[in-house]
């Protein structure tokens, strides 16, 4: 994986004007896969999860959006949240200590717009990586299922731009890290690679990121659209389990210690996503200045044990701890998140979800 500060991303160039480029162009090559078998049905568990995405099919236009949204109040309302769960960070012996309520709102709003331009350019990405999956995955099964996700993540790009654009006042640009990875996962001709980046590790990003902001949020039109999307991106997650164990059981160890690194690389690129220098550089605060408060925070504490408490159980599932010798178990291990390892991966939280919906 090509280092961060090294990636040439949408954030990096400017046009004439000095704004951000309206397109981004990743150079790749992979080969298209047919396939001449048409018998439906011969991974079971994948074809259960491919019936249940055709029912659950929503269409954007039913989401209120007639819902009136005051993104001051909402940033008063999530900030008071995060009080009474104690998540915000000790501010005292800071310069940060004597803002003002009004400095304090803005932040929110900020930080609101960029969590949610994030998550609309991460699912671009989704969309043109599952586009992709379509093409290069080898079986009929799961090219069926992968093109359910690519109606998914068009709807899911829909929902954010237009939650932005009439809510909020418009999207920041995408976050270098997330850039990054993108490239990166887009890049590769590996079809494997596709699955892993985007299907385990962006979009394990995205249930934890979703999960965490629909349990704070009091906002009702953002509560029922994350509410729809996170039911979307699960089964994401969990089509990416199901379709990776059969490949990965048949690699070699060197293989599958290529993906280990893949997939911590992609964990701390994401992770450091998480420090939002674009808020700041709006807010006209030196990152340097926050960086060590950020870090500590208990909010993005509590994230990132939810980023790894989906990522780990599905890398254990997918054999990736313990590929050349565990050198993903040390590296997990040392971020302090390897017990996570135990949890239920995303497919058996799908799998149990169904059955109990008597799918």
């Amino acid at each position: 994986m090509t280092a961060v500060e090294d990636h040439r991303t949408a954030n990096d160039d400017v046009v004439a004007d000095g704004s951000a480029p309206s397109e981004h162009r990743v150079p790749s090559a992979y080969d298209a896969m047919f396939t001449w078998r048409y018998d439906k049905g011969s991974q079971p568990k994948l074809d259960r999860l491919y019936e249940k995405a055709k029912g659950a099919m929503w269409n954007a236009n039913e989401l209120p959006w007639e819902t009136e949204v005051d993104p001051e109040s909402v940033s008063h309302a999530n900030r008071a949240a995060m009080h009474e769960a104690g998540l915000e960070p000790d501010l005292s012996g800071t310069e940060f200590s004597s803002w003002t309520d009004a400095q304090w709102t803005e932040l929110g709003v900020e930080n609101q717009r960029w969590m949610l331009s994030q998550f609309l350019h991460g699912e671009q990405g989704a969309l043109l990586c599952t586009a992709r999956i379509v093409e290069t995955v080898p079986g009929i099964d799961a090219k069926y299922y992968a093109a359910t996700q690519v109606m998914d993540e068009a709807r899911h790009v829909e929902v954010f731009s237009r939650y932005l654009d009439t809510k909020l006042g418009g999207a920041y640009p995408i976050n270098k890290h997330l850039s990054a990875l993108l490239d990166d996962i887009i890049g590769d001709s590996r079809w494997d690679l596709t699955y892993l980046g985007m299907q385990i590790m962006v979009e394990g990003l995205a249930l934890a990121a979703f999960g965490m902001m629909h349990a704070t949020t009091t906002e009702p039109l953002l509560k029922e659209l994350l509410h729809r999307v996170m039911a979307d991106e699960a089964r994401h997650v969990a089509f990416g389990v199901l379709a990776l164990q059969d490949a990965y059981a048949d690699m070699t160890s060197a293989e599958l210690g290529e993906r280990a690194e893949f997939a911590y690389e992609a964990a701390v690129l994401m992770r450091d996503r998480l420090q939002a220098q674009e808020i700041w550089a709006r807010m006209g605060v030196p990152f340097e200045r926050v960086q060590e408060l950020i870090n500590r925070s208990p909010e993005r504490l509590l994230f990132q044990q939810l980023l790894f408490a989906k990522i780990v159980p599905n890398c254990r599932k997918l054999g990736l701890l313990d590929a050349r010798g565990g050198w993903l178990r040390e590296r997990f291990s040392d971020l302090g998140v390897i017990a996570f390892e135990h949890t239920p991966d995303t497919a058996e939280e799908q799998l149990a979800f169904a059955v109990a919906d008597g799918q």
